[in-house]
């Protein structure tokens, strides 16, 4: 007890290091709810009583530039969230739809794709079409880059893209054996450094549970969040979806673990924004991964359940709700733009 009560000081107190924080995911569950309330202060300090709603929908379509292709058939995925995006493989598609949807009211989109054995997702040869679109339209466009080169980096910024959406890991293990990929910490920091110094606007992601589903070296990823110096006004946090058709054995991620480890990027990051991205299990267990990251001080959650809408009036009567027809990853300066309409609002709220 005196344990807890030595972190609970130290993290009130701004004076907790990473040794604390690791020490701080062996806790048990049934000492966390003190450090939600620690989490909830700094939360509430630095952001007020809101909590951004995210329902991208058809304003906000996610886009695969190489199909449902993907090199490193990774063990979590093997090219399966590729199938749920809308496949434009070449540039005058992809122009005629992003013209298109703006045109029909559109607010935005995601340009993801698969990756090409070295961990890129293979941009180049769209970012003259995507600079087109950015001149001629208001688009918020989020693209997913992998472990870019400098060429490319030059063109993204040549292209104005407003967000450069970038998974964050350090697990040798699941870069290698999850990713298929072999690269290793360097790679990433140096992916990262390249995106700074071209001032791209890095949104950091985290998959938590890519490990086999369990909590492994996340704390390492924030760490490298804050080593490097990225300073980002917001991190999203996505939760692995145990895949059915991988050899590997996948674990369905544990809730408190999460809630831990959402409680640790709120004090260690009290400025930036924490988003529950849209990535985390089915069932139950998406209901009590949605609540507890709410105890731990998210100001973002994408496409939550009705029945976590419900709880949240119930247990935070003067919350400030908000909601959004886009993805989870942009720019507060965007939000008046992707505000949902009266329309929207009542078909996600069922009324």
């Amino acid at each position: 007890m005196n344990k807890i009560l030595d972190l609970i000081d130290k993290f009130k107190n701004n004076t907790a290091n990473w040794m604390d924080y690791s020490e701080f995911l062996n806790i048990q569950n049934k000492d966390l709810e003190s450090f939600f309330d620690i989490a909830q202060k700094i939360k509430k300090e630095n952001f007020g009583n809101v909590l951004k709603i995210y329902i991208p929908n058809k304003r906000f379509p996610p886009i695969s530039i190489t199909g449902n292709k993907c090199d490193l058939h990774c063990e979590h995925c093997n090219k399966k969230y590729l199938n749920g995006m809308k496949p434009i493989v070449n540039n005058q598609d992809l122009e005629r739809f992003l013209i298109d949807h703006y045109e029909k009211g559109g607010i935005g989109a995601l340009i993801s794709g698969g990756c090409l054995p070295d961990g890129s997702v293979p941009l180049l040869g769209f970012l003259d079409t995507i600079r087109n679109v950015k001149d001629r339209t208001e688009l918020i466009l989020n693209v997913h880059t992998g472990l870019l080169n400098e060429e490319t980096a030059k063109k993204l910024k040549e292209a104005k893209v407003d967000i450069i959406s970038f998974d964050i890991n350090v697990d040798p293990e699941v870069i290698q054996n999850i990713y298929h990929l072999n690269k290793d910490l360097t790679d990433y920091k140096k992916a990262i450094n390249i995106l700074k110094k071209n001032n791209l606007n890095i949104v950091p992601h985290i998959c938590f549970g890519l490990h086999y589903g369990t909590l492994n070296k996340e704390l390492d990823s924030l760490k490298l969040i804050k080593e490097t110096q990225m300073n980002p006004s917001l991190i999203v946090l996505i939760v692995l979806i145990p895949p059915k058709g991988s050899k590997l054995s996948f674990k369905i991620p544990n809730p408190y673990d999460i809630a831990k480890l959402i409680t640790l990027m709120r004090i260690i990051f009290p400025k930036a924004e924490i988003s529950l991205g849209c990535m985390r299990p089915k069932g139950k267990i998406r209901e009590e991964i949605e609540k507890y990251a709410i105890k731990a001080g998210i100001t973002r959650i994408e496409i939550p359940l009705k029945h976590t809408y419900k709880w949240i009036l119930e247990e935070y009567p003067k919350i400030d709700l908000r909601f959004f027809s886009a993805c989870c990853s942009i720019p507060k300066k965007f939000e008046e733009k992707a505000r949902m309409n009266k329309l929207d609002l009542k078909r996600y709220l069922g009324r």
